[in-house]
């Protein structure tokens, strides 16, 4: 099993930026695959970015260039920067690991970009 546990959300007014943390229960070197998702009110939750074996694998085409996934297996932690932020960033951020075939998330952080 995998726990994941987020952080780093907010409000921050446009342009802004923000670094969104999610601490996994166990190396993030043993788990197939993480990523971040997001879910405005409304809409469907939207894949974000991905990393496999460290290296960012997936950038959705409306954050590409200001948003970076990493990650840092010391801490077992995975981050997303989130920079040159948007009104229409707003929403709950989720963290998903991919283990062993099965799915696991986060609860959820709030970035709200609002002036």
């Amino acid at each position: 099993q995998v726990q994941l546990v987020e952080s780093g959300g907010g409000l921050v007014q446009p342009g802004g930026s923000l670094r969104l943390s999610c601490a996994a229960s166990r190396s993030i070197a043993s788990i197939n695959g993480m990523g971040w998702y997001r879910q405005a009110p409304g809409k469907q939750r939207e894949l974000v970015a991905t990393i496999t074996s460290g290296d960012p694998t997936y950038y959705a085409d409306s954050v590409k260039g200001r948003f970076t996934i990493s990650g840092d297996d010391a801490k077992n932690t995975v981050y997303l920067q989130m920079n040159s932020l948007k009104p229409e960033d707003t929403a709950v951020y989720y963290c998903h690991a991919l283990f062993l075939f099965r799915s696991y998330w986060g609860q959820g952080t709030q970035v709200t970009v609002s002036s």
